[in-house]
């Protein structure tokens, strides 16, 4: 059964940065092209950023140049760096892992 553990959220000043990693496990992680998706209340879940390896990497444009995505095979983890945050960066942010498993979110509150 694969499970995805999301962990780094919190709360953060605009323009601060923040690091979420998902931790993976009960799947052969390497191979799986894996992603962050976000959900903001009332709104649906939105696409962030997707990587299978270094050459396939894909950014929504809201975060494109601010966020980046990275994984460690040996360590069976995914990241993403969260640069120059906005407030409407406020959102539950999911790990997901190609075509349907999902984490429990972590959230994410970008404010003064």
């Amino acid at each position: 059964q694969v499970q995805l553990v999301e962990s780094g959220g919190g709360l953060v000043q605009p323009g601060g940065s923040l690091r979420l990693s998902c931790a993976a496990s009960g799947t052969t992680f390497s191979v799986r092209t894996m992603g962050w998706f976000r959900q903001a209340p009332g709104k649906q879940r939105e696409f962030i950023a997707s990587i299978f390896n270094n050459f396939r990497v894909h950014y929504a444009d809201s975060v494109q140049g601010r966020f980046t995505i990275s994984r460690d095979n040996a360590k069976n983890t995914l990241y993403l760096e969260m640069n120059s945050l906005k407030p409407e960066d406020t959102a539950v942010y999911y790990c997901w892992a190609l075509p349907s498993d999902w984490g429990q979110g972590t959230q994410v509150t970008v404010s003064f």
